[in-house]
């Protein structure tokens, strides 16, 4: 099997990000400065949590993280939205009161939208930019081959069929209320899946010599679980990510791409 490693790659990316906010830090004192807004207790997004906390000290970024009840959420946007000191926002999702994501997302101004879920975001969503980096990042071709996007939910499945859309390739997307779908899913050269059921995706839907991208989270047995069943993991004919170090890394990497890309915007407003 060849490994899609995403923590390898975003080595590299980490080298470049902490020479440009050192160039920031030392020539215009500006830190950049991430703000974190969480309204629900969960292992699986307080790991993720604190992937960026500890990726921003790498970096010598910042990272506040807003732990509130939904019922502040307004007003604490509105705040960091007006804050100067803060380049990025994230709403973490999911939020208590999913109804009110759309509302949220949307609130967060385009400048400081680094995860590019708003309607009128600027940046490209991170988790979606980092599955592109990965895959790019091994050669794996995407043009003239047939690829699956199974899920479509906001954080992966729709922006990254957006992105590639955009580029001209060959997706179909796929979600719980296709008829089907190990079928649908086989014809797939590339798979990319993004869930959150565990062990959805199983070695009779992949067809030999197949990419698959594991993008699903979930949380089993106290143990974050991707999407993709172990008897998938047992063949040696595909390229797919491993249990750990896939997309998660490269997905902060971008998201603080996208963060120092802000920091420096406002410098060059000023």
């Amino acid at each position: 099997m060849r490994i899609l490693n995403g923590k390898e790659l975003s080595e590299y990316i980490t080298e470049r990000q902490a020479r440009q906010i050192r160039t920031l830090r030392q020539s215009f004192r500006v830190v950049p400065k991430l703000a974190i807004v969480q309204t629900i207790d969960s292992p699986v997004i307080d790991s993720y949590v604190r992937l960026k906390q500890n990726y921003a000290e790498d970096i010598l970024a910042e990272v506040v993280v807003h732990k509130i009840d939904q019922a502040d959420l307004i007003d604490t946007i509105q705040s960091l939205n007006e804050d100067d000191t803060v380049h990025g926002i994230i709403i973490q999702l999911p939020l208590a009161d999913p109804s009110e994501t759309e509302k949220a997302v949307n609130m967060v101004i385009p400048t400081k939208d680094v995860d590019g879920l708003g309607e009128n975001a600027t940046l490209t969503p991170a988790t979606a930019m980092a599955i592109d980096w990965l895959l790019a990042g091994y050669n794996v071709e995407l043009k003239n081959r047939t690829i699956a996007i199974v899920g479509n939910g906001r954080l992966v499945g729709a922006p990254l069929a957006k992105l590639w859309a955009s580029a001209g390739l060959d997706v179909s997307v796929y979600d719980d209320t296709t008829e089907n779908l190990a079928n649908e899913v086989r014809k797939a050269q590339v798979i990319v899946t993004a869930t959150g059921v565990p062990g959805l995706i199983t070695s009779q839907m992949v067809q030999p010599g197949a990419a698959v991208v594991d993008a699903g989270t979930a949380s089993e047995n106290g143990k974050i679980v991707g999407d993709v069943a172990d008897d998938v993991r047992e063949r040696s004919d595909l390229t797919m990510t491993p249990k750990k170090g896939g997309v998660g890394p490269l997905t902060v990497t971008a998201l603080f791409d996208n963060l120092i890309q802000a920091a420096r915007a406002t410098v060059e407003k000023s």
